[in-house]
């Protein structure tokens, strides 16, 4: 049986409806992957994940090499058993947290300690943004780091570009992601299976925000021994023009046996749709449990036309109905907008976990959702919902 397996192209839209086949269990797409950056998606704890029901999570390379460190979790026989969490993972190789980590500690910290990550042809070495000791990453170590972890999906070390970076450092970058993209190859085929399971390598699409070079980069990381594609930047996920323009760009060039992942999108329930409709078949966003924590909460469009609404504002005080009478959530069918007001006003802890309970449920269920209208032909229709 092969790692991807496609079911259904809705007629009038790019989506699709497929199945990732993985030792921790079978991954119907499209799917949103909640966020557990650190081993644990924030607020929540297995149970409720058990709970929510998602099939495969999001945990990152860079934060668990930092702390507890990816020695520590091989002893612990792997992630899932240090998490206790018998589904899949995916783990993102940190090239994204690399530069953008470092880059923001430098903004903060100019003139005290100079550039934070220096890039090379091997590899990048980079300072720690939590006590600032000093690390380095190759492809090769990336993959290796990752392999001890033990995620069922793991991502190629690759060069993260800027929203805003010229041709000739776009071109520069795409051409040494892609060069680290053929040394993540040849590590991961050394032991595919580190922890006695297959272990799946995704390689990445990059380019910033020129086409010629985002057709490029699909072309060459297409055409290697990659199990999936995913597509990164800067931009994916938080300029949603951008986003659906790289899409269109690069989706055609993607073999469509492979499944795309688009990184980072997640910021709005109406982004899933747009990539979805693009050809997408995974992304993951911090957005969903970060939003959580300051009081937004997702609802329908019947209930709010943007989609959220932040119910720490006062017209919620004495509001005794659900977040939305729709979603089936445990803190919809238990709770409700007042009770969660007055949980956030009083700074309970409790409040940042109903609120991120419903925001994944809202999330996952939107992707099931999805999913049935790919299958019966009627996306379209349910976009316009």
């Amino acid at each position: 049986m092969s790692f991807f397996e496609l079911i259904h192209e809705d007629k009038k839209t790019g989506a699709r409806a497929g199945v990732l086949h993985t030792e921790h269990g079978d991954i119907l797409t499209p799917v949103f992957m909640p966020v557990g950056t650190q081993a644990t998606v924030k607020t929540l704890d297995q149970t409720d994940l058990l709970n929510l029901d998602p099939k495969i999570i999001l945990a990152n390379n860079y934060h668990l090499h930092l702390r507890p460190g990816e020695e520590l979790i091989a002893q612990a026989g792997g992630l899932h058993k240090f998490m206790n969490w018998d589904r899949a993972i995916l783990t993102d190789s940190g090239g994204f947290q690399v530069f953008s980590l470092g880059l923001q500690k430098e903004q903060k910290q100019a003139g005290d300690q100079g550039k934070l990550v220096k890039i090379d042809e091997d590899g990048v070495t980079f300072q720690s943004h939590i006590d600032g000791s000093t690390h380095r990453f190759t492809p090769e170590s990336a993959i290796e780091c990752q392999h001890k972890i033990g995620a069922d999906i793991i991502m190629a070390f690759d060069e993260c570009t800027p929203d805003n970076a010229n041709e000739e450092y776009t071109k520069a970058a795409m051409e040494r992601t892609h060069r680290w993209a053929e040394r993540c190859v040849v590590e991961h085929n050394k032991n595919t299976s580190f922890h006695g399971y297959k272990q799946f390598l995704f390689g990445i699409i990059q380019g910033a925000n020129h086409e010629k070079f985002r057709k490029e980069s699909a072309k060459y990381i297409s055409n290697l021994p990659f199990d999936g594609i995913a597509i990164g930047g800067e931009s994916v996920g938080y300029n949603m023009e951008a986003t659906e323009n790289i899409l269109r760009w690069v989706t055609p060039l993607i073999p469509k046996d492979k499944p795309r992942y688009t990184m980072g999108v997640g910021l709005d329930p109406t982004d899933l749709l747009k990539v979805v409709a693009g050809g997408a078949d995974m992304f993951d966003c911090v957005a969903p449990t970060r939003l959580a924590r300051h009081g937004m909460v997702f609802v329908s469009s019947k209930v709010d036309p943007k989609r959220r609404m932040n119910i720490k504002n006062a017209i919620f005080a004495k509001d005794f109905t659900p977040i939305d009478s729709n979603c089936t959530c445990l803190t919809c069918q238990k709770y409700t907008r007042a009770y969660l007001h007055h949980l956030f006003l009083a700074q309970e802890v409790s409040a940042l976990r109903l609120a991120t309970i419903h925001n994944i449920h809202f999330m996952l269920e939107l992707m099931r959702e999805a999913r049935t209208a790919i299958l019966k032909d009627k996306f379209e229709d349910f976009l316009a919902y």
